[in-house]
């Protein structure tokens, strides 16, 4: 059997650090028939320079217009039977896309495959990317099999697929995988499969991390609030509780000050019950990385439930008031975004 022309579609925005770790890794991969496009979104980092040194195709979307347009951009100039989107700062593993070829040719019931990052990350800057590494190694490690959320970031879908499910909504910078997922698994399943695995470079400071997770959170509650429905997968109930939890045990430890030294347990209670519902993640931190580094993860993934809960209530209060936050995920037909060979 003709092994299928897979487009490889990297969107970057001012990812001149890790995006050449990105292509190469596309271009070191064992599958005999693939292209490789690189999606400048107009950064200002010389990072189109290292794509097109690299001798893979560059396009411009025109105007800064988000990674949603990126996507779309690479698919419209695409040659491929597949599309295969990877973000500018992941690095796939040896034999990801031959995996990702094989799981569509075995299931045609299935939309999309997408693929699991590695433990550590890409390049390793600080405590707290490792933490956030390792929450995402977990998380998606234990979501494995049918979900309903897309990890864009490394993930295939024939092109009959994305023509049937239509592009990336333009209109979303963030939380448009949230959105495609659940566009996509109305007709399809989507398979979330350690078969295609690759590294990571999250954030490594912890402010523009909570800022990203904040927005996330708020992000989310327009849509979440039209299907009435989570994302299947590692958005579980259980993890919403410990973010509400979190919350509440930070406002509770004003409690002593108020009721006396009993009111201590309340906080007490609180935080183990943080740990408690998603404590298959703090053993599996405990066993890879022991004790010590355990107390900076608690500590790390406090702040990111915390962080989570006040997106939320953010997003709550928005869209009570908005009525175009309401609508936020409404598609609505808009131009496709320009884009010409550099």
């Amino acid at each position: 059997m003709e092994d299928p022309m897979v487009s490889v579609i990297i969107p970057n925005y001012n990812y001149a650090r890790s995006l050449g770790l990105s292509i190469r890794s596309a271009q070191e991969q064992d599958y005999p028939n693939m292209e490789i496009i690189v999606v400048d979104d107009c950064s200002t980092d010389g990072s189109e320079a290292i794509a097109r040194s690299l001798g893979v195709t560059v396009l411009s979307t025109g105007t800064n217009s988000g990674v949603a347009v990126a996507r779309n951009t690479g698919a419209a100039h695409a040659s491929g039977q597949i599309l295969f989107f990877l973000d500018s700062d992941v690095a796939l593993r040896p034999g990801a896309v031959a995996a990702a070829v094989e799981l569509l040719r075995e299931e045609p019931g299935i939309g999309a495959v997408c693929g699991m990052y590695e433990p550590e990350p890409l390049i390793r800057d600080s405590l707290v990317e490792e933490c956030r590494c390792l929450q995402a190694y977990y998380w998606r490690t234990s979501s494995e099999g049918t979900v309903s959320f897309l990890i864009s970031a490394m993930c295939a879908m024939r092109v009959e697929v994305f023509e049937a499910v239509g592009p990336f909504n333009p209109n979303l910078r963030q939380t448009e995988e949230v959105d495609y997922g659940q566009r996509l698994t109305q007709k399809y399943d989507l398979l979330l499969t350690p078969a295609i695995r690759g590294s990571h470079d999250d954030d490594s400071e912890l402010v523009p991390l909570i800022r990203k997770i904040f927005t996330r959170g708020r992000l989310r509650v327009p849509l979440y609030a039209q299907r009435r429905k989570f994302a299947k997968g590692f958005e579980t109930a259980s993890r919403s509780w410990a973010s509400l939890a979190s919350l509440l045990g930070v406002v509770s430890l004003a409690a002593p000050a108020v009721l006396g030294l009993v009111a201590w347990a309340l906080p007490v209670l609180l935080f183990a019950a943080v740990i408690g519902l998603d404590f298959g993640m703090y053993r599996f931190v405990a066993g890879r990385r022991g004790p010590l580094f355990l107390l900076g993860f608690i500590g790390v993934q406090l702040v990111f439930n915390l962080t989570v809960a006040v997106g939320v209530a953010f997003g709550a209060a928005h869209w009570l008031l908005s009525p175009a936050f309401r609508r936020l995920y409404v598609r609505e037909s808009a131009p496709s975004s320009p884009a010409a060979a550099l």
